[in-house]
């Protein structure tokens, strides 16, 4: 027999996860309901990533070598002293990076299907094949018989929905494109800028971010604040508003951002990956690597398992995935869970979270963390140092917080 695989959703993580199977020679099915679409996204990508998934030069946009942390009451920090000459943070349109990757997984054998999947009739027995139903661009209706199914259709997927994965909570994220005048881009050439405070998210960041020919300015905050969303842009704007001047908006975007995984995220021969499995991480809100990530590690599982394609595989062989995953992975969100917790709660902790910032050590171990995907072990002196910091750090942003 020959394995058939449908992957739904043309993202970075379907187009990952295509990509592999379609190298094994598993009969391959690509969907994604809109080529030209720019997902609402702040871009950035870590180094690692570039390397791994073998990005050429040309789709990034622009490489951050500094960032500046900007607190409540606007004391400014400096960090990237740390960083190598070769490292950087790349800065992508998602518009390049999509259609980048998902033309690589066709080239390789992936057949991509410009279509709508609104249904997944699901079979009665462990050797029956799913029934995808979905319409083509011009209108058309179709049905695809699989044999596994995965699910890479984002925050709002179908997928999960068709197999009853559960909810979880998401955050709203809204962004601004904004062109810039010649000498005000020219700020922003290697410098991204975050920003936190009441003002601009109650839980969350607010960014500049460098692109192409023009920065994208947004923020983000949890389902339950969503109503205020324009007036937290509106504080972002406040905020950099000097930066911004002559500035023309070119694009309004809004996206959901999952806060953490779905209660299921393999259902029979159905697996979840980035968004749709809730791979965004905390504190950060990072999502690309992730969700490209888990869609190669859950394709490499079902290659493995499937023999290259020469049995179909069960539940438990696609479960494999996860366990791989929240094994490599499981302390990374940990870690990014609690320094949300302490430190987005109010505007006395960012205060302090941004101080905290400007410690090199501090410096050395997010940016080693967030480039390589590891949380890196400090040496125990260092740790004991940065702990004494984060406390009294906490201390005095009690005192400065506005």
């Amino acid at each position: 027999m020959s394995l058939r695989v449908a992957v739904v959703g043309g993202g970075p993580a379907g187009s990952s996860a295509a990509e592999t199977l379609a190298k094994a020679g598993i009969q391959t099915y690509l969907f994604e309901r809109k080529l030209d679409n720019a997902k609402p996204c702040g871009g950035a990508i870590p180094l690692c990533m570039v390397s791994e998934f073998d990005l050429p030069p040309e789709i990034i946009d622009r490489r951050v070598r500094k960032m500046k942390m900007i607190s409540p009451s606007n004391i400014e920090v400096n960090i990237g002293h740390t960083l190598k000459d070769h490292e950087y943070i790349g800065m992508c349109r998602r518009e390049v990076l999509d259609s980048f990757m998902r033309n690589r997984a066709a080239d390789l054998g992936a057949n991509l299907i410009n279509g709508t999947v609104f249904k997944l009739e699901q079979p009665t027995t462990s050797d029956q094949p799913y029934t995808l139903h979905y319409v083509q661009e011009d209108g058309t209706a179709q049905t695809l018989e699989v044999d596994v199914v995965i699910g890479a259709d984002g925050a709002n997927s179908r997928i999960a929905k068709e197999i009853d994965a559960g909810d979880y909570n998401y955050a709203i994220a809204y962004q601004e494109r904004i062109r810039l005048p010649e000498d005000k881009m020219a700020y922003y050439n290697e410098l991204a800028e975050m920003y936190v405070g009441d003002d601009v998210s109650p839980d969350f960041y607010a960014w500049v971010f460098p692109k192409y020919d023009h920065v994208a300015v947004g923020t983000g905050t949890m389902k339950v604040n969503k109503d205020r969303i324009r007036e937290l842009q509106a504080g972002i704007r406040a905020r950099a508003a000097t930066k911004l001047e002559g500035g023309q908006i070119i694009k309004v975007e809004a996206h959901p951002i999952p806060e953490h995984p779905r209660p299921r995220r393999v259902v029979g021969r159905v697996a979840l990956v980035g968004d749709a499995a809730g791979t965004v991480t905390k504190s950060s809100g990072e999502g690309i690597y992730f969700a490209a990530k888990s869609a190669r590690m859950c394709a490499e599982t079902i290659v493995e398992t499937s023999n290259g394609g020469r049995r179909i595989p069960t539940e438990a062989d696609l479960k494999l995935y996860l366990k791989r995953w929240d094994k490599a992975y499981g302390m990374t969100y940990l870690v990014l869970d609690l320094l949300q917790r302490v430190f987005y709660r109010s505007d006395a902790t960012r205060e302090a979270f941004v101080e905290m910032c400007s410690d090199i050590d501090v410096q050395k171990l997010t940016f080693d963390s967030y480039l390589y995907k590891t949380v890196v072990p400090a040496n125990p002196l260092v740790q004991l140092k940065i702990t004494a910091k984060t406390l009294g750090s906490l201390m005095r942003g009690n005192a400065l917080a506005p």
